[in-house]
């Protein structure tokens, strides 16, 4: 119990640091939001209307306090006479816990407020249109890494100090080296364009697509195929490297070769024994790398025109379109902590002399 309470009080504060960093770094970029929401329809009345609506007529440490205020689970609801816009009743659902004359308390789902640019569409359902595509992205690429990247670094380990073992740490240290928009980039122009009639795939494309008559949208299955592999180029050169490491140490330990002693055969060894007491700072690895691909998906997704949150953040800086950026921020954050949460119940089950308290 006090280890779930400590678990649960470090990712609140870890959300509250992040919402705090973002908050103020993207309203201290450069361009007014309303001017930019307005784009060429702007006249001096209709910007002081978006300003008022919107709070930006506030200074930037009460537009703080009125973000906290929506996103916070217990907040404070004024009364109408005294509300903003996107602090108004019918914007979420509530439950009364404390009324006073001027406002209340009130319990109630954290709300993101709503793009700047698309009117009347809410954060919440943007990020639900997008990271489900995010999501597909990045199981396959970690799937990708994780199957050959543990194959390889069990094959280095197995082939320590010959020819086999060197090139594979060496196609590793090369994978580790490229950039993801460069991988990105060459991909997209080599197997999308110069070889795309062996291939058959495209340079863009998103998971599902319009047909030919724009009606309907249809599974492309292809079009996961590069980014996919792009994104998980880098996390299966670390995975291979780890494992092989890994690996290395385990089979120099007594018990080991006590297994060895029994007659057990080297498969039997490496399969029951080696193998999944090597697998502790490969699980450590993969973790950061799952939620690091939903970042680092950014790049990856807009150069291959994935339509996923990391190409909906690009779309989001581009247009200062601060409350996605910042809901798209905060989900990757919050998945990153759950990550890391269920990588520590993990440990338990790898190694029994893991506690979790």
């Amino acid at each position: 119990m006090y280890w779930i309470l400590k678990k649960l009080s470090n990712m609140f504060l870890t959300l509250f640091g992040v919402v705090t960093i973002i908050f103020f770094l993207f309203n201290v970029l450069p361009g007014d939001p309303a001017q930019m929401m307005l784009g060429q329809n702007e006249n001096s009345e209709q910007l002081t209307l978006i300003k008022k609506k919107y709070g930006f007529d506030k200074p930037v440490f009460i537009q703080y306090l009125y973000y906290l205020n929506d996103l916070s689970p217990v907040s404070i609801h004024f009364n109408e006479s005294q509300n903003l816009s996107f602090l108004k009743k019918d914007k979420y659902n509530y439950v009364g816990l404390l009324s006073f004359e001027k406002y209340k308390v009130v319990l109630k789902t954290p709300y993101l407020r709503e793009s700047y640019q698309k009117n009347g569409v809410t954060v919440v359902e943007i990020i639900k249109n997008t990271f489900p595509n995010t999501a597909v992205l990045a199981l396959s690429s970690i799937t990708i890494a994780i199957i050959l990247g543990m194959f390889l670094g069990i094959f280095s380990a197995l082939n320590k100090n010959n020819w086999i073992d060197y090139s594979i740490q060496l196609i590793s240290t090369l994978g580790m080296s490229v950039p993801s928009f460069f991988s990105a980039i060459l991909f997209a122009w080599l197997f999308g364009y110069l070889l795309r009639d062996i291939t058959g795939l495209n340079m863009t494309g998103s998971l599902y697509e319009l047909d030919d008559y724009g009606e309907n949208l249809n599974i492309n299955l292809k079009n996961l195929i590069l980014p996919s592999i792009v994104l998980g180029i880098r996390p299966v050169a670390v995975i291979s490297q780890m494992m092989r490491n890994s690996l290395l140490k385990v089979l120099s330990q007594n018990y080991i070769r006590t297994a060895y002693a029994k007659g057990l055969s080297k498969f039997q060894v490496i399969k029951n024994h080696a193998i999944k007491n090597s697998l502790n700072p490969v699980i450590t690895a993969l973790s950061g790398w799952f939620a690091s691909m939903l970042a680092g998906s950014v790049f990856v997704e807009y150069i291959f025109g994935w339509n996923g949150l990391g190409k909906e953040i690009v779309d989001s800086l581009n247009t200062l379109d601060v409350p996605v950026l910042i809901g798209a921020v905060l989900t990757i954050a919050f998945i990153f902590i759950l990550i890391n949460i269920f990588v520590d119940v993990i440990y338990t089950w790898l190694d029994p002399k893991v506690k979790l308290e």
